[in-house]
């Protein structure tokens, strides 16, 4: 039996691997977040200098924590066999949430799931031992107190990060405003003093202090020397600071990068518990149960985790290696850092959330605030407010985000709360405080305009509330896969790994499908990243034509996949139609919204010449969706109550129809492609041979309706209303091909 468990706490390190992967994979947005989006350095420079700060943490971390030994359970309480089913159920719930989460884009907390997990599983195996007759209650076996810190660090986090973020935002932009550089000269080194003197504190308050060769008597010494420290490191920096100043270097850069390491550096040493801390236990549960000579693992109560751990250091610097390597490889990590960035931005731009009431009515009261104030603050003070925000001067690096004083002050202030809160005791958690931080500057820095407010709110409150739905995700799925290895025993611990092995790979190849599909969102950027304006226009013209076409091809085949299945009477094929074209109209109004985004970046006279034909285009792209979505909703309504099929007197007209229509379309889909304008217009004439030949059909079928018989006339009504969106459909496809080719060339007669 020893050699069951054996296996079993193999296991654990391996799914461990993949929790350090997709844990990396979240937690890397801590810290990547400012130096991607300000571009203060190459992609491949920021993620060499985080990596150095990830692997330095991780190797000289001493690897644990009290919690995954007795923070949430007593574990004089609970057998060997006890806290191999919660650690199995911890590790299997961990991997699946957090990959969950990094598919969707949204950065959350691996301290929160790891504790709820705990904390579910536990309750879960109290709730089965207490049945069992034990004279022990939930206080004896639980301790509940770290899960309410947790709840309680949620709300700190988010409020105070976010009140701060945006107050120390609003006096830097006043001390600096958007265009900097000319504010520089003498208010640098003070600023770069600051900035690294609070590097350092964090440093040492959090990065450091549970680092191996942190003993008792350092601590000691930098407690007693902490103000010593600070203002020597202060003078230091703002000498050094001006100085680099003076010679060309770019300070802010310099801050930036030495934020990421810290902060990196602090993740790893901190959180590194999150993702081996449970393996850690299960073999240190392991070792002892040996050591007593096996026996009976319902049993044998595990005392001995009451005991300070000992990481062997190999398994640090194997974490640290695992770490290093998910952080430069991982796509899904870039996808988290992009959810942040993006609400972020200075700029307009892709947008990836919707718009909520709350937030609707959030900027509203927000906008009536505003005008009370303009109306009382004094013409010449909002005058000089106006001058110091005015992100029309705003300096940032080609493709960035946002300009590097937001980038420093949200690394630095980031690692300032998080470094009082941990001296204060407070539960502080590292993702909430950066992403908040964030969320506050961008605020004070009016990157929140009235045409971008009312998503980004609604994607931070989406966040926040996937951090609550993290911590009750955890708690319930954990109890859940716990409850069926504490009954199902090794077999089923087993076969829940091998499936969530299995469940992390399919969800890789699907992101990476899915991942392949973004062309066009490389080109969005690409056109808001770029000033010479003949080239805007060379692009947008063909984001446009990409982006059109690729759904003429799919309202094509859509409308092939319809008819067939209306025929066919195949229900599945319908009602999957139909749920597509309700998610197309969405990404056809977010793809309306970018494109219109794009048109501002135009020369102002090319963009007026293409507007009209532009938006002509886009409406007929409208149209054409509302007549798939016509004849998809009917056709599906008639099979799906099982009435009675098109008669065969009509399939072979319908399928000739289906063909023609089908065939216009990748004719056309093929033109747009090649750029072929002159095939536009043998196409506009085809279109009106075939509305003419399904006028035909559509009035032939009016005539002899009332010819039909009873149980006919039901489906007959189907039919007429499918030629009828066909015919505009078709029509629709005629004035898109006029739109377009006038959009890439005025002059062209068509």
């Amino acid at each position: 039996m020893e050699y069951v468990f054996l296996c079993v706490v193999v296991f654990l390190f391996l799914l461990a691997i993949f929790d350090l992967s997709v844990g990396v994979s979240n937690d890397a947005v801590n810290f990547l977040n400012s130096a991607i989006g300000s571009k203060a350095a190459s992609f491949k420079r920021i993620v060499i200098v985080a990596s150095i700060g990830v692997f330095i943490g991780a190797a000289m971390s001493n690897g644990m924590m009290d919690i995954a030994r007795h923070g949430i359970f007593r574990p004089e309480h609970f057998s060997f066999y006890d806290l191999i089913c919660i650690f199995m159920a911890v590790m299997v719930t961990d991997i699946i949430l957090l990959d969950a989460f990094n598919t969707l884009g949204m950065p959350t907390s691996t301290t929160v799931s790891m504790v709820f997990e705990l904390l579910g599983a536990t309750f879960v195996v109290a709730l089965i031992k207490m049945s069992s007759g034990i004279d022990l209650g939930f206080a004896d076996l639980l301790n509940t107190e770290k899960a309410l810190s947790v709840i309680i660090g949620i709300f700190l986090s988010v409020a105070i990060a976010f009140v701060f973020g945006t107050l120390v935002q609003f006096l830097a932009r006043l001390l600096f405003s958007f265009n900097y550089r000319s504010r520089l000269k003498w208010k640098i080194g003070i600023f770069g003093g600051v900035c690294a003197t609070a590097i350092i504190y964090f440093l040492m308050i959090k990065g450091a202090k549970d680092l191996a060769f942190m003993t008792p008597e350092v601590k000691s010494w930098i407690g007693a020397n902490t103000a010593m420290i600070i203002c020597g490191s202060l003078v230091a920096f703002t000498i050094i600071m001006q100085l680099l100043h003076a010679v060309g270097v770019n300070v802010l850069k310099v801050i930036v990068l030495m934020g990421t390491f810290s902060l990196a550096m602090a993740f790893a040493g901190n959180d590194l518990v999150n993702f081996i801390g449970v393996p850690l236990s299960g073999l240190a549960s392991y070792q002892d149960f040996v050591a007593a000579g096996g026996g009976n693992a319902e049993s044998h109560l595990m005392g001995a985790l009451n005991g300070p751990a000992d990481t062997p250091v190999y398994f640090l610097i194997g974490a640290g290696v695992v770490m290093v390597v998910s952080l430069a490889t991982s796509k899904k990590a870039r996808n988290v850092a992009k959810t942040e960035i993006g609400l972020g931005s200075q700029q307009e731009g892709e947008e990836m959330f919707g718009s909520s009431r709350i937030a609707r009515r959030l900027v509203r009261w927000s906008l009536s605030f505003i005008a009370w104030i303009r109306r009382v603050v004094p013409p010449g003070v909002r005058n000089w407010f106006g001058r110091r925000f005015d992100n029309n001067q705003s300096i940032m690096e080609n493709g960035a985000a946002f300009d590097l004083i937001r980038a420093s002050i949200n690394l630095v202030l980031a690692g300032a709360l998080i470094a009082l809160g941990t001296s204060l005791k407070l539960p502080l958690s590292t993702t909430f405080v950066t992403f908040m931080v964030a969320m506050g500057t961008s605020l004070a820095d009016r990157a929140w305009g009235r045409e971008s407010a009312v998503f980004r709110i609604t994607g931070v409150i989406s966040v926040i509330g996937g951090w609550f739905v993290t911590a009750g995700v955890a708690f319930l799925g954990a109890g859940l896969i716990v409850t069926l290895m504490h009954f199902g025993g090794h077999w089923a611990m087993f076969g829940l790994a091998a499936l969530t092995v299995i469940v992390i790979i399919r969800s890789h190849r699907r992101f990476s499908k899915r991942d392949s599909e973004e062309s066009g969102a490389t080109l969005f950027q690409t056109i808001l990243a770029t000033s010479d304006k003949a080239e805007c226009d060379r692009l947008f013209t063909t984001y446009v034509s990409l982006s059109q076409n690729e759904f003429l091809g799919y309202a094509g085949n859509t409308y092939k996949d319809i008819v067939r299945a209306f025929i066919k009477e195949d229900a599945g094929v319908l009602n999957r139609a139909e749920a597509s074209l309700q998610r197309h109209k969405s990404t056809l109004k977010n793809l309306r919204r970018k494109e219109t985004i794009c048109l501002k970046r135009l020369d102002r006279g090319t963009a007026i010449e293409k507007s009209a034909w532009f938006h002509l285009s886009n409406d007929c792209c409208m149209s054409l969706l509302y007549n798939m979505r016509r004849i998809a909703e009917v056709c599906s309504e008639h099979v799906n109550d099982n009435f009675n099929p098109l008669p065969p007197q009509y399939v072979g007209e319908l399928s000739e129809i289906c063909d023609n229509v089908d065939g216009l379309f990748d004719d056309s889909v093929g033109a747009i492609a090649s750029g072929d304008l002159n095939a536009m217009v043998l196409l506009r004439r085809r279109s009106d041979k075939l509305k003419a030949k399904i006028s035909e059909c559509y009035h032939s079928l009016h005539a002899r309706l009332h010819l039909a018989k009873e149980s006919e006339v039901s489906v007959l009504y189907v039919y007429i209303n499918l030629l009828h969106e066909t015919r505009e459909a078709v029509s629709a496809l005629r004035k898109y091909l006029r739109a377009h080719a006038k959009f890439v060339n005025p002059e062209f007669k068509v």
